[in-house]
């Protein structure tokens, strides 16, 4: 007579509770499949319990901080190519370091720098006004700050090089047609340089797209953060996770293909040509 069953039976009953001791059947594949998707549309949906939109917001404010920083980044990759390419040794100096000292260190220590130094002078501040307390700025202008910073850095040496692959003899045709100084660079330079510097600047995009994720160490919400709420919510990162590097991917496929349809257009003079 086999007495391990009904010994491992009244073991399991006064161990741990009844229905802890059934045997129930092994899930097939297709139920833990079919499980999976009613869990994840349960959590991704667009209801009470759903946090689809959240998600789409946090996108929303992935994207709106990244455009921004990398269109306050082009300002001032214009100004440090200018210096750059300047005659003067001194503004040439001061870009060159500036591109060397934010290419150098990394991007979170950036962010770091702007939120506990903002933080500080502005509570030094308010404390020699009589006012105590924390002050610093908002998440939002910190992320933008320090993306501006590093992205106009990388920006000013794809522009430095776009400007120097203009062919002379644009340059001296746009002269003898008795073009010079801003109509020379608004009509001549400008165009062709912008068409050689467009894929360095479309990489850029993708890099600023992707760094926007370590602004929520400071805690705005953006998509990487919003991630972390909700995977401290419910328990289950894998679905925020992986619907979050889908929707970046998604981001990324389309700036790609945006970008890539720009530089074919741009291209079509040189063809024609």
């Amino acid at each position: 007579m086999d007495y391990e069953t009904p010994v491992r039976n009244w073991l399991c009953k006064i161990m741990f509770r009844q229905d802890r001791c059934r045997s129930d059947p092994p899930l097939s594949s297709a139920q833990r499949l079919r499980g999976f998707y009613v869990t994840f549309w349960q959590i991704m949906g667009f209801g009470d319990q759903g946090w689809a939109a959240d998600m789409l917001r946090a996108t929303v404010s992935t994207c709106t901080i990244a455009l921004c920083g990398f269109l306050f980044g082009g300002v001032i990759g214009c100004l440090g190519c200018w210096a750059k390419l300047s005659r003067y040794s001194v503004l040439h100096w001061l870009a060159d370091l500036y591109t060397t000292v934010l290419r150098g260190v990394p991007d979170l220590l950036v962010i770091y720098l702007f939120y506990f130094g903002s933080s500080m002078v502005l509570t030094q501040v308010a404390q020699s006004l009589g006012v105590n307390g924390f002050m610093g700025l908002p998440a939002f202008l910190i992320g933008f700050l320090a993306i501006s910073v590093v992205c106009g850095a990388y920006q000013i040496e794809v522009l430095r090089g776009a400007f120097g692959s203009v062919p002379p003899g644009s340059i001296e045709a746009g002269r003898s047609l008795g073009l010079g100084g801003f109509k020379l660079l608004l009509l001549v330079v400008a165009p062709q340089a912008l068409r050689f510097a467009l894929p360095g600047l479309g990489n850029i995009w993708l890099l600023v797209l992707k760094e926007s994720a370590l602004i929520s160490v400071v805690g705005m919400v953006e998509l990487m953060r919003q991630s972390q709420i909700g995977a401290g919510a419910t328990h289950q990162p894998f679905y925020f996770y992986a619907t979050a590097g889908a929707l970046y991917f998604l981001i990324s496929l389309s700036s790609s293909h945006l970008i890539g349809r720009l530089e074919r257009r741009l291209s079509l003079p040189m063809r024609r040509a």
